[in-house]
């Protein structure tokens, strides 16, 4: 799969979920080879916007949709990647704010 295939499955799945792609497609296409790099190496598709292990197990709060991204959209409007956002986010109705992260460290050693 392309990162540009991907995009169009995500962009669906977003909309069922009631949340949007972040409106720079650039940007997205770019996260999107990283979570197919991703996939290529670990063989899941984990957020390239954070440190895998390796380990399908060990990374399963990272595999994107990751397990943060609903919290994050929530309170900051974006995830911690910025590949999901908020329809409010993407109208700038919301302000564009830093989203820390929650992932503890322990869970990548």
């Amino acid at each position: 799969m392309t990162p540009e295939g991907l995009y169009g499955v995500l962009a669906k799945y977003a909309a069922s979920q009631g949340i949007q792609l972040n409106r720079d497609k650039d940007f997205v296409l770019d996260i999107l080879a990283g979570l197919l790099k991703n996939e290529e190496r670990h063989g899941y598709r984990s957020c390239p916007c954070r440190l895998s292990s390796g380990t399908r197990e060990k990374d399963a709060d990272i595999i994107c949709p990751c397990a943060y991204r609903d919290p994050d959209i929530e309170e900051y409007g974006s995830c911690y990647c910025g590949l999901y956002v908020s329809k409010e986010w993407n109208e700038g109705r919301t302000e564009h704010r830093y989203v820390p992260e929650r992932r503890r460290e322990e869970a990548v050693l």
